[in-house]
């Protein structure tokens, strides 16, 4: 991936971190948790689904894939807060 690719990458993570943030009340971390998050949750899962084919456009996927992502890591990262 070359710093463009990157790039892109980490400001589809942080609109995906945004949404799941806005999708998931309460089991956030601010806004800029939720932007890592989502970063974090969009790596995982484009490695764990690949391509993503809902959606007409690519952006739109990635974003959708992202979102999706986030919110699960979030729920799981709530799940464990309140196991603790």
């Amino acid at each position: 991936m070359n710093l463009t690719g990157l790039l892109i990458a980490l400001v589809i993570g942080a609109v995906a971190g945004f949404l799941a943030g806005q999708i998931v009340k309460g089991h956030g971390f601010g806004l800029l948790g939720n932007i890592i998050v989502g970063i974090v949750g969009a790596l995982i899962f484009g490695a764990l689904f690949g391509n993503f084919n809902l959606l007409n456009s690519p952006i739109l996927n990635e974003i959708a894939g992202g979102t999706i992502g986030a919110v699960i890591l979030l729920f799981l990262i709530g799940l464990f807060r309140k196991a603790t």
